[in-house]
């Protein structure tokens, strides 16, 4: 079945592409969940008009989400958390510990915009990546020390 796309989807396809897919797939997950709609010639009309306006809409995230980016590349976080004798770390540093900080500097972000895949367990110096937009990736340094 031809569908179009809504949203953007991992591994299939980009919002506005027309992509072919199982029956199944779009009728019991793509079409319920607006992320696709049938192909047909009307719906390809009304696609076009919508993708004007989602250009011009990405366009302007993506240069919100580069200022925020040259913000994020340069923050320095500091840490303290109490340790065990293996130097592990009682509890972990998580996503949303990292979101506080953050904002205690004057940063808002989303805590699903930080590509931490596991929390921190350890003792050390960290990247952390952060996700802003889909063209627009950042990182900034964590630094996880022994608290006295």
């Amino acid at each position: 079945m031809k569908v179009i796309l809504k949203e953007d989807i991992d591994n299939l396809g980009s919002r506005g592409d027309v992509v072919d897919v199982k029956d199944g797939y779009a009728r019991n997950y793509l079409i319920p969940r607006a992320y696709a709609m049938r192909f047909t010639p009307g719906a390809e009309k009304v696609l076009t008009q919508e993708r004007r306006k989602y250009d011009a809409r990405q366009v302007k995230e993506r240069e919100e989400a580069e200022a925020i980016a040259e913000v994020i590349n340069g923050i320095d976080l500091t840490i303290s958390k109490r340790v065990g004798e293996s130097e592990t770390l009682y509890g972990s540093v998580t996503t949303t510990d990292l979101c506080e900080m953050l904002a205690a500097k004057g940063m808002q972000l989303d805590r699903r915009k930080i590509a931490l895949n596991a929390p921190i367990k350890k003792l050390g110096d960290y990247e952390i990546p952060v996700k802003l937009h889909r063209e627009v990736d950042a990182a900034f340094q964590v630094h996880v020390i022994k608290e006295e």
